[in-house]
């Protein structure tokens, strides 16, 4: 044996580590399996990647790439006979055939036969243990691995060693194209997921936000179906006082993380949540942040959490002092962190709550500027808003979006969802009903003038301070103004938010005709969208949404 094979030999085999081996044919003597590899042994294996560097921070910073971002037009399931009867089919699912994915699947262990290096992540998503499933990600970048061992739950030693099977398999090969001639295929890039064979296969694609997603689709068909638990595409905290819950929905771009990592209350997760008969409970191990304009000022749990163990992805830094400079888009604007949730000094170890949400904020942000910063919702009009899931579509989040565009995503959530929205939208209703939450809708984007006018967004000052009311008791306590067509209930006052800023309708710069102009063109985008849902939506529902 040459000393070059020598090097890359494995002498202790896990029974783990020739599973995989037998299922991908590989030689016991040329390449090496790393299961839940340390973060210093992940950094030095990913130094030897492409453009991949150690930040001033102490954090790996790796590039995913010409995919920064999601691919959702690449997104398949394979139609079979044990679930093709749940699966919204649609723009969002794309079935494929079972014969394609078998195509497919083995084009990936193909790939992965011809590593010197392979990572196992063997890991759970969920934390509550009655619901958590046992996720196993196979793959050939270090980056990958400290990705998802970052995103999952961590194991204890114990778990490990005894965690056996799994209950759905990733097999990463992102760095080898499809073959878009292949039955069902568009294009060099698939993220496919096969209910049945309980296994997802990554090809075209290092965009490490894919596995990610691809396990939260997976919680969105697996625990409403089997175990009668609503997913939730949402953040989460709790007050350290009164352990009482608020929920966060909506899109990458809204202030999901950012508003749910707040220093005076417990920050449950930030983005993937499961509502049960018990309370909530968080999928992920860790936080995926974006990182574009972050500074200690505004954000500094994130901005602090940004160390030795995170993984900057995508980002431009100086090539002597390594000091990121979260200005720089020249890469993309979904510039992004993944880092563990213990790197949050307010995290709620374990992540979940034995309360039910006392409060469920709905967050958009409104291009358009016409929406108010706050208003309360109805039960009826969090039905339709959570159905309509609104906002505008952030630059950098998915690939060729360059600025703000309207966009409607059904329980904030749409790309993610395998079943059909309104499943979703009724198990919420039954438990806002059964806990008596209120709801909230806050606009984190443009207010008084729209961003093709030069306007500015809501300061982050001004949304925290909403979020304080929120929490304190006293906005419930205040007195509404409601806004014409929108029918939104707008207060009066907020302590430490200008009285200006809350009534867009007042208030706009470019004038009362203009904005009535742009208020009727959203107001139609929201009842153009809703006709695909309001065959199966009540009268009340229907009635909560703008009237043209």
């Amino acid at each position: 044996m040459s000393p070059s094979k020598m090097n890359r030999s494995v002498t202790d085999v896990s029974e783990v580590e020739q599973k995989i081996r037998d299922e991908l044919s590989l030689s016991n003597e040329v390449i090496t399996i790393r299961r839940n590899a340390p973060a210093a042994i992940l950094y030095e294996d990913a130094l030897n990647e492409k453009k991949t560097t150690i930040a001033s921070s102490g954090a790996l910073i790796a590039y995913s790439g010409d995919k920064t971002g999601r691919s959702p037009k690449d997104k398949r399931i394979i139609e079979e006979e044990t679930s093709k009867d749940n699966i919204w089919w649609g723009p969002v699912n794309k079935p494929l055939p079972e014969k394609t994915w078998s195509i497919n699947r083995e084009r990936a262990a193909d790939y992965l036969r011809t590593r010197t290096h392979l990572y196992i992540v063997d890991a759970f998503a969920g934390w509550d243990p009655r619901y958590r499933i046992k996720v196993r990600v196979v793959c050939a970048r270090a980056y990958h691995a400290l990705f998802m061992t970052n995103m999952l739950i961590r194991p204890t030693d114990e778990e490990l060693a005894h965690f056996g099977e799994p209950d759905f398999t990733v097999w990463n090969a992102g760095q080898f194209p499809a073959n878009y001639h292949t039955q069902g295929m568009s294009s060099k890039t698939t993220v496919e997921i096969n209910f049945k064979a309980m296994e997802m296969i990554i090809l075209g694609t290092e965009y490490a936000g894919e596995m990610k997603k691809g396990i939260f689709t997976v919680m969105f068909y697996l625990m409403p179906v089997h175990h009668n638990v609503l997913t939730l595409h949402s953040s989460a905290n709790q007050g350290i006082q009164k352990n009482d819950v608020t929920l966060f929905f909506g899109l990458s771009g809204t202030g999901k993380t950012t508003l749910s990592a707040d220093p005076h209350r417990k920050l449950i997760g930030d983005d993937e949540h499961c509502w049960s008969d018990h309370g909530v409970f968080n999928i992920e191990g860790g936080c995926y942040a974006k990182c574009i304009g972050l500074t200690a000022e505004k954000e500094p749990e994130i901005y602090n959490a940004i160390k030795f163990g995170s993984i900057l992805e995508n980002v431009v830094y100086d090539p002597k002092t390594r000091d990121v400079d979260y200005e720089d888009s020249s890469i993309t604007e979904n510039t992004r962190c993944a880092y563990p949730i213990e790197h949050i000094p307010s995290a709620k170890i374990p992540c979940l709550a034995d309360s039910h949400p006392q409060n469920l904020v709905l967050l958009t942000c409104d291009a358009s500027g016409v929406l108010p910063p706050i208003s309360k919702l109805t039960p009826e009009q969090v039905m339709y808003h959570f159905i309509s899931g609104y906002t505008s579509k952030m630059a950098g989040t998915e690939q060729g979006v360059t600025e703000p565009e309207a966009t409607f995503s059904s329980c904030f959530g749409q790309p993610f969802l395998a079943l059909h929205p309104i499943r979703y939208a009724t198990m919420l209703a039954k438990k806002m009903s059964e806990h008596r939450a209120n709801a909230w809708l806050i606009n984190t984007g443009w207010t008084g003038s729209s961003y093709v006018a030069g306007g500015k967004r809501c300061p982050l000052k001004y949304t925290r301070a909403i979020l304080d009311a929120i929490h304190d008791g006293s906005l419930a306590k205040e007195s509404y103004e409601t806004l014409p067509t929108f029918n939104l209930h707008i207060p009066t006052k907020v302590n430490g938010v200008p009285k200006e800023l809350l009534n867009p309708s007042k208030n706009w710069v470019e004038g009362e005709a203009k904005y009535n102009t742009a208020v009727n063109n959203l107001a139609k985008l929201f009842v153009e969208n809703f006709k695909i849902y309001q065959d199966r939506a009540t009268p009340e529902v229907l009635a909560a949404g703008p009237q043209v």
